[in-house]
Protein backbone atom coordinates (compact mmCIF):
# COMPACT_ATOMS: atom_id res chain seq x y z
CA UNK A 1 0.00 0.00 0.00
CA UNK A 2 1.45 3.54 -1.32
CA UNK A 3 1.87 6.32 1.57
CA UNK A 4 -0.58 8.14 -0.43
CA UNK A 5 -2.91 5.49 -0.28
CA UNK A 6 -2.79 5.51 3.53
CA UNK A 7 -3.34 9.06 3.71
CA UNK A 8 -6.39 9.33 1.79
CA UNK A 9 -7.54 6.49 3.97
CA UNK A 10 -6.70 8.11 7.04
CA UNK A 11 -8.42 11.59 6.05
CA UNK A 12 -11.49 9.94 4.97
CA UNK A 13 -12.04 8.15 8.25
CA UNK A 14 -10.88 10.96 10.17
CA UNK A 15 -13.92 13.39 8.30
CA UNK A 16 -16.59 10.33 8.75
CA UNK A 17 -15.82 10.13 12.73
CA UNK A 18 -16.41 14.37 12.65
CA UNK A 19 -19.61 13.91 10.64
CA UNK A 20 -20.66 11.63 13.28
CA UNK A 21 -19.70 13.25 16.60
CA UNK A 22 -21.42 16.65 14.86
CA UNK A 23 -24.10 14.61 14.07
CA UNK A 24 -24.40 12.72 17.94
CA UNK A 25 -23.69 16.66 19.36
CA UNK A 26 -26.73 18.08 17.56
CA UNK A 27 -29.36 15.13 18.50
CA UNK A 28 -28.70 16.06 22.38
CA UNK A 29 -29.03 19.59 22.01
CA UNK A 30 -31.97 19.38 20.09
CA UNK A 31 -35.96 19.89 22.11
CA UNK A 32 -38.62 18.99 20.48
CA UNK A 33 -41.67 21.79 21.06
CA UNK A 34 -44.44 21.60 22.26
CA UNK A 35 -47.64 23.66 20.88
CA UNK A 36 -49.17 26.44 23.30
CA UNK A 37 -52.83 25.60 24.28
CA UNK A 38 -54.53 28.89 24.88
CA UNK A 39 -57.40 28.29 27.28
CA UNK A 40 -60.71 29.24 25.98
CA UNK A 41 -61.74 32.89 27.57
CA UNK A 42 -64.12 32.61 30.91
CA UNK A 43 -67.09 34.88 30.67
CA UNK A 44 -66.63 36.64 33.77
CA UNK A 45 -70.31 38.19 33.96
CA UNK A 46 -72.59 37.05 36.82
CA UNK A 47 -75.08 34.61 34.95
CA UNK A 48 -78.55 35.84 33.60
CA UNK A 49 -81.51 34.24 35.46
CA UNK A 50 -83.84 33.95 32.08
CA UNK A 51 -86.96 34.25 34.33
CA UNK A 52 -85.66 37.51 35.71
CA UNK A 53 -83.75 39.44 33.21
CA UNK A 54 -81.80 42.92 33.56
CA UNK A 55 -83.74 46.11 32.76
CA UNK A 56 -83.07 47.95 29.49
CA UNK A 57 -80.31 49.89 30.00
CA UNK A 58 -81.43 53.20 27.76
CA UNK A 59 -78.28 55.01 28.30
CA UNK A 60 -78.85 55.95 31.46
CA UNK A 61 -75.85 54.15 32.62
CA UNK A 62 -74.21 56.66 29.60
CA UNK A 63 -74.66 59.97 32.91
CA UNK A 64 -71.49 58.32 34.75
CA UNK A 65 -69.95 59.92 36.94
CA UNK A 66 -72.96 60.14 38.37
CA UNK A 67 -73.60 63.82 39.64
CA UNK A 68 -75.66 63.52 42.93
CA UNK A 69 -77.42 61.51 44.81
CA UNK A 70 -80.62 62.14 43.35
CA UNK A 71 -79.16 60.96 40.18
CA UNK A 72 -78.27 57.60 41.63
CA UNK A 73 -81.03 56.49 43.45
CA UNK A 74 -83.01 57.76 39.55
CA UNK A 75 -80.26 55.32 38.21
CA UNK A 76 -80.52 52.55 39.70
CA UNK A 77 -83.80 52.11 42.14
CA UNK A 78 -85.24 49.98 39.25
CA UNK A 79 -82.27 47.62 39.26
CA UNK A 80 -83.00 47.57 43.05
CA UNK A 81 -86.55 46.48 42.50
CA UNK A 82 -86.35 44.14 39.63
CA UNK A 83 -83.79 42.36 42.38
CA UNK A 84 -86.46 42.69 45.16
CA UNK A 85 -89.03 40.92 42.48
CA UNK A 86 -86.21 38.06 41.75
CA UNK A 87 -84.45 37.57 44.78
CA UNK A 88 -87.03 38.98 47.88
CA UNK A 89 -83.95 41.68 48.93
CA UNK A 90 -86.09 44.53 49.54
CA UNK A 91 -85.14 47.55 47.23
CA UNK A 92 -84.58 49.95 50.09
CA UNK A 93 -81.71 47.78 51.25
CA UNK A 94 -80.16 47.15 47.99
CA UNK A 95 -80.13 50.56 46.85
CA UNK A 96 -78.94 52.37 50.15
CA UNK A 97 -76.08 49.61 50.58
CA UNK A 98 -75.15 50.70 46.77
CA UNK A 99 -75.21 54.38 47.70
CA UNK A 100 -72.69 53.56 50.95
CA UNK A 101 -70.26 51.14 49.67
CA UNK A 102 -70.16 53.29 46.46
CA UNK A 103 -69.86 56.61 47.59
CA UNK A 104 -73.07 57.51 45.33
CA UNK A 105 -71.67 55.94 42.55
CA UNK A 106 -68.24 58.16 42.75
CA UNK A 107 -65.68 56.30 45.07
CA UNK A 108 -62.92 55.02 43.53
CA UNK A 109 -63.87 51.26 43.33
CA UNK A 110 -66.71 51.75 41.77
CA UNK A 111 -65.75 54.31 38.73
CA UNK A 112 -62.72 51.40 38.48
CA UNK A 113 -64.56 48.10 38.68
CA UNK A 114 -68.40 48.94 38.94
CA UNK A 115 -68.75 47.05 41.84
CA UNK A 116 -71.15 48.81 44.33
CA UNK A 117 -71.43 46.85 46.95
CA UNK A 118 -67.57 46.22 48.56
CA UNK A 119 -67.94 42.39 47.07
CA UNK A 120 -64.63 41.14 48.05
CA UNK A 121 -63.41 38.62 45.97
CA UNK A 122 -63.80 35.02 48.34
CA UNK A 123 -62.57 31.67 47.40
CA UNK A 124 -64.44 30.79 44.32
CA UNK A 125 -64.26 33.74 42.50
CA UNK A 126 -63.49 33.64 39.10
CA UNK A 127 -64.25 36.55 36.99
CA UNK A 128 -61.88 39.77 37.02
CA UNK A 129 -60.69 41.24 39.77
CA UNK A 130 -58.45 44.27 41.12
CA UNK A 131 -57.05 45.53 43.97
CA UNK A 132 -58.07 48.28 46.73
CA UNK A 133 -57.12 49.40 49.72
CA UNK A 134 -59.51 48.66 52.65
CA UNK A 135 -59.35 47.31 55.76
CA UNK A 136 -55.98 46.09 54.60
CA UNK A 137 -53.99 47.85 51.88
CA UNK A 138 -53.99 46.08 48.11
CA UNK A 139 -57.25 43.82 49.15
CA UNK A 140 -58.86 41.68 46.38
CA UNK A 141 -62.35 43.08 44.71
CA UNK A 142 -64.61 41.97 42.22
CA UNK A 143 -64.78 43.71 39.15
CA UNK A 144 -67.42 43.74 36.88
CA UNK A 145 -68.07 45.08 33.08
CA UNK A 146 -71.36 46.91 34.00
CA UNK A 147 -73.07 48.31 37.10
CA UNK A 148 -75.98 45.77 36.63
CA UNK A 149 -73.43 43.09 36.87
CA UNK A 150 -72.97 44.08 40.24
CA UNK A 151 -76.39 44.54 41.67
CA UNK A 152 -76.99 40.97 40.04
CA UNK A 153 -74.08 39.36 41.94
CA UNK A 154 -74.89 41.33 45.26
CA UNK A 155 -78.43 39.33 45.08
CA UNK A 156 -76.83 35.89 44.28
CA UNK A 157 -74.01 36.94 47.27
CA UNK A 158 -76.78 37.15 49.68
CA UNK A 159 -79.02 34.34 48.50
CA UNK A 160 -76.44 31.52 48.27
CA UNK A 161 -74.63 32.41 51.65
CA UNK A 162 -76.37 30.49 54.63
CA UNK A 163 -75.17 33.00 56.87
CA UNK A 164 -77.44 35.50 55.45
CA UNK A 165 -80.41 32.95 55.06
CA UNK A 166 -82.34 33.94 58.25
CA UNK A 167 -83.07 37.53 56.88
CA UNK A 168 -85.09 36.03 54.40
CA UNK A 169 -87.63 35.40 57.50
CA UNK A 170 -88.33 38.85 57.60
CA UNK A 171 -91.25 40.97 56.23
CA UNK A 172 -89.50 42.42 53.06
CA UNK A 173 -90.51 45.99 53.77
CA UNK A 174 -88.69 45.40 57.08
CA UNK A 175 -85.84 47.40 56.57
CA UNK A 176 -84.45 47.76 59.97
CA UNK A 177 -84.27 44.25 60.16
CA UNK A 178 -82.63 43.76 57.34
CA UNK A 179 -80.29 46.51 58.02
CA UNK A 180 -79.16 44.76 61.13
CA UNK A 181 -79.51 41.57 60.20
CA UNK A 182 -76.64 42.01 57.55
CA UNK A 183 -74.71 43.27 60.32
CA UNK A 184 -74.96 40.86 62.52
CA UNK A 185 -74.22 38.41 59.64
CA UNK A 186 -70.71 39.52 58.91
CA UNK A 187 -71.60 41.80 55.86
CA UNK A 188 -69.71 44.58 57.24
CA UNK A 189 -66.97 45.15 60.08
CA UNK A 190 -68.74 49.13 60.91
CA UNK A 191 -70.73 48.77 64.47
CA UNK A 192 -72.73 51.88 62.87
CA UNK A 193 -73.35 50.04 59.52
CA UNK A 194 -77.26 49.36 60.00
CA UNK A 195 -77.72 52.68 60.87
CA UNK A 196 -76.10 54.35 58.19
CA UNK A 197 -78.23 52.45 56.26
CA UNK A 198 -81.43 52.75 58.13
CA UNK A 199 -80.55 56.81 57.68
CA UNK A 200 -79.90 56.59 54.09
CA UNK A 201 -83.36 54.85 53.68
CA UNK A 202 -85.66 57.12 56.13
CA UNK A 203 -83.89 60.82 54.54
CA UNK A 204 -84.41 59.64 50.80
CA UNK A 205 -87.11 57.59 50.81
CA UNK A 206 -86.25 54.46 49.71
CA UNK A 207 -89.09 52.38 51.21
CA UNK A 208 -91.13 53.80 48.33
CA UNK A 209 -89.40 51.34 46.07
CA UNK A 210 -90.24 48.42 48.33
CA UNK A 211 -94.14 49.86 48.79
CA UNK A 212 -94.46 49.78 44.96
CA UNK A 213 -92.76 46.03 44.36
CA UNK A 214 -95.31 45.00 47.09
CA UNK A 215 -98.24 46.55 45.55
CA UNK A 216 -97.31 44.49 42.26
CA UNK A 217 -98.07 41.19 44.39
CA UNK A 218 -94.17 40.86 45.04
CA UNK A 219 -92.19 40.35 47.72
CA UNK A 220 -94.77 39.20 50.33
CA UNK A 221 -92.52 35.93 51.32
CA UNK A 222 -93.73 36.44 54.81
CA UNK A 223 -97.01 36.51 54.70
CA UNK A 224 -97.14 34.10 52.13
CA UNK A 225 -95.34 31.54 54.37
CA UNK A 226 -98.00 33.01 57.28
CA UNK A 227 -101.32 32.02 55.39
CA UNK A 228 -99.56 28.89 54.05
CA UNK A 229 -99.02 27.40 57.56
CA UNK A 230 -102.20 26.30 57.69
CA UNK A 231 -102.45 22.12 57.39
CA UNK A 232 -104.44 21.98 54.31
CA UNK A 233 -105.34 18.37 53.76
CA UNK A 234 -102.44 16.10 55.44
CA UNK A 235 -99.48 18.18 54.81
CA UNK A 236 -98.09 21.37 55.82
CA UNK A 237 -97.59 24.00 53.17
CA UNK A 238 -94.02 25.28 55.18
CA UNK A 239 -91.79 22.80 55.88
CA UNK A 240 -88.83 23.53 58.46
CA UNK A 241 -85.39 22.18 57.34
CA UNK A 242 -83.97 19.12 59.27
CA UNK A 243 -81.09 16.98 59.29
CA UNK A 244 -80.92 15.15 55.72
CA UNK A 245 -83.40 17.23 54.14
CA UNK A 246 -82.50 18.26 50.35
CA UNK A 247 -84.12 20.23 47.93
CA UNK A 248 -84.36 16.66 45.73
CA UNK A 249 -85.89 15.35 48.60
CA UNK A 250 -88.35 17.63 49.77
CA UNK A 251 -89.70 18.02 45.68
CA UNK A 252 -90.25 14.46 45.88
CA UNK A 253 -91.97 14.52 49.43
CA UNK A 254 -94.29 17.42 48.48
CA UNK A 255 -94.84 16.71 44.64
CA UNK A 256 -93.13 19.44 43.55
CA UNK A 257 -90.01 20.38 41.16
CA UNK A 258 -86.87 21.68 42.81
CA UNK A 259 -87.41 24.78 40.36
CA UNK A 260 -90.81 25.86 42.05
CA UNK A 261 -89.48 25.08 45.59
CA UNK A 262 -86.81 27.63 44.19
CA UNK A 263 -89.05 29.87 42.91
CA UNK A 264 -91.06 29.65 45.88
CA UNK A 265 -88.48 30.64 48.26
CA UNK A 266 -86.62 33.19 46.28
CA UNK A 267 -83.43 30.60 45.99
CA UNK A 268 -81.10 30.91 43.41
CA UNK A 269 -78.29 27.78 44.56
CA UNK A 270 -79.40 24.49 46.09
CA UNK A 271 -78.03 25.19 49.78
CA UNK A 272 -80.65 24.90 52.50
CA UNK A 273 -80.31 25.11 56.35
CA UNK A 274 -80.93 23.41 59.43
CA UNK A 275 -84.26 25.22 60.81
CA UNK A 276 -85.11 27.48 57.05
CA UNK A 277 -88.44 27.69 56.70
CA UNK A 278 -89.32 26.44 53.15
CA UNK A 279 -92.56 27.25 51.34
CA UNK A 280 -93.55 23.93 49.88
CA UNK A 281 -96.72 24.87 48.31
CA UNK A 282 -99.13 27.38 47.55
CA UNK A 283 -102.63 28.10 47.50
CA UNK A 284 -102.30 28.49 43.51
CA UNK A 285 -100.46 25.18 43.46
CA UNK A 286 -102.05 21.72 44.69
Amino acid sequence: MTKKLIVTLVLGIFLIGCKAKKKTTYNKSHKETTPTVVAEPQDKTPKQNTDYPFPEDNGRFQKFPIANVDQYIETFAEIAQFEMKAYGIPASITLAQGMLESGFGKGALAVKTNNHFGIKCHTGWQGDFDHHDDDEKGECFRKYNHPMYSYRDHSIFLTTRSRYSFLFDLRTDDYKGWAKGLRQAGYATDKRYPHKLIALIERYDLGQYDKAVINQGYGRKHEVIAKNSKITGQENRVHVVKKGDTLYSLSKRYQVSVDQLKRWNYMMGNTISIGQKLTVKTESYN
